[in-house]
């Protein structure tokens, strides 16, 4: 969930005056939202905008990731293999509450389980088929000039199917997204390799683990053209070139390469239901970020914690699901839960017809964000869900409580034999 830039034509000092600014060009006024990471907002938020962004290489921490690797490697013949996972969930989750305040903030979905690759590597084939295409499209806040498009498409699936021990998965994934903000002055490119591994840690495979890991090239652009800056305002409410801000009238771009890491405890009681927690850390390589060379800070890391599972009701055709996301990135703290219910209309698993109704509300920093109405429809291979994001907190009123409308698309290929193997994560 991002905070706010207020693209409007009214002085932010004083919301009752008039303040001419052309739509094609906003004004981003103080009081506004931090601008995508690795920017925020201050006095002139453009110009931080014009001085806070990328490129650095940093090398992977490899002795952390294959300490981690290693412990994963020996719950199968641990008896304590599952207290060791809780350690581990259980020190993410210190570290997502405990983390120090930064200046940024990633793009997200609050269908946030419908997109695994931007969740958590560690969802990387984490799916009950052998191929998955899942595709993301959010706008947020549209009554504020357009202020934050996102889309994301994926792809993932496991790999050597039969050379691997029974029940474990080895899985690979693509990933591409889009950012856009205000109305694409600032964009935001990324592009995502993933590759996890699920070890199961029983004889039927209900119980598994798994450790994944992504690697991200990642390009910002301002087209600093299209900017216009409160010392080039005129006495006639046109704008001249700032004599003061040197992004003025350039197109600037920058690149950097990102490390993710993400841990996933999934889990059956029965072979019908499904439960499942899970870690994530992005950014964990810190990229350096600066526009100009100046001011430049490091990417900040965002810890999430996220999980969930699903039961049916003995004796009827639904479904409850439930999940929850808990997240930290330079001090902004985001908290979604809520759930689902699905009823199936047609008993034939292979071309399955569910309907979904549900709720999700989200919290930011002690704060009642937005409630957020689900429905979804499932039709042969394909998953369809809709949100909308009705905003609660004090941004409505700015917003018009128009939150902002997101749509996720999941194709799922099954297996031609027709076997189903355990239940894995969905919402």
């Amino acid at each position: 969930m991002k905070q706010i830039a207020i693209l409007n034509t009214q002085n932010p000092s004083d919301p009752g005056s008039s303040y001419p600014v052309s739509a094609a060009e906003p004004y981003l006024p103080a009081a506004g939202r931090r601008l995508p990471f690795p920017h925020r907002s201050r006095r002139r938020a453009v110009t931080a905008a014009s001085r806070r962004s990328i490129p650095s290489l940093r090398k992977i921490p490899n002795a952390r990731s294959g300490a981690v690797l290693s412990a994963m490697l020996s719950l199968r013949s641990d008896e304590s293999g599952l207290s060791s996972l809780l350690s581990i969930l259980v020190f993410a989750g210190i570290l997502l509450l405990t983390s120090p305040s930064a200046h940024a903030q990633d793009p997200g979905f609050s269908q946030f389980f419908a997109s695994p690759l931007t969740l958590n590597p560690a969802l990387t084939g984490k799916f009950n088929g052998v191929l998955r295409v899942a595709g993301n499209y959010r706008n947020q806040w549209p009554a504020i000039n357009n202020a934050f498009i996102t889309s994301t498409v994926s792809v993932d699936g496991p790999i050597m199917t039969n050379k691997l021990p029974v029940n474990d998965t080895w899985g690979i994934g693509i990933m591409a997204m889009d950012d856009k903000t205000a109305s694409g002055i600032l964009n935001d490119y990324y592009l995502g390799i993933s590759t996890a591994y699920h070890l199961a840690l029983d004889e039927d495979g209900y119980h598994s683990i798994g450790v994944g890991f992504q690697g991200v090239y990642a390009n910002q652009s301002l087209d600093g053209t299209r900017l216009t800056f409160e010392d080039g305002l005129q006495l006639d409410g046109t704008f001249l070139r700032s004599p003061s801000e040197a992004i003025n009238s350039e197109f600037v771009q920058v690149h950097y390469f990102d490390a993710n890491m993400g841990v996933l405890y999934n889990a059956t009681t029965n072979g019908n239901n499904n439960f499942y927690l899970g870690a994530s850390g992005y950014h964990l390589n810190h990229p350096k970020a600066s526009f100009l060379g100046e001011d430049t800070i490091n990417v900040p890391t965002r810890l999430t914690l996220h999980g969930g599972g699903y039961f049916p009701i003995p004796g009827s055709a639904s479904t409850i699901y439930v999940s929850a996301l808990a997240s930290n990135q330079a001090g902004a703290r985001q908290y979604v839960l809520g759930g689902a219910w699905e009823i199936t209309n047609d008993n034939d698993e292979t071309n399955p017809v569910n309907f979904y109704a549900g709720l999700w509300a989200r919290f930011t920093n002690n704060t009642t964000d937005a409630v957020i109405p689900y429905v979804g429809l499932d039709y042969n291979n394909f998953s369809l869900g809709v949100t909308y994001d009705v905003n609660v907190s004090a941004l409505s009123t700015a917003s018009q409580s128009r939150g902002g409308i997101e749509i996720s698309l999941i194709y799922i290929k099954k297996a031609s034999d027709g076997k189903h193997g355990v239940p894995c994560p969905k919402f």
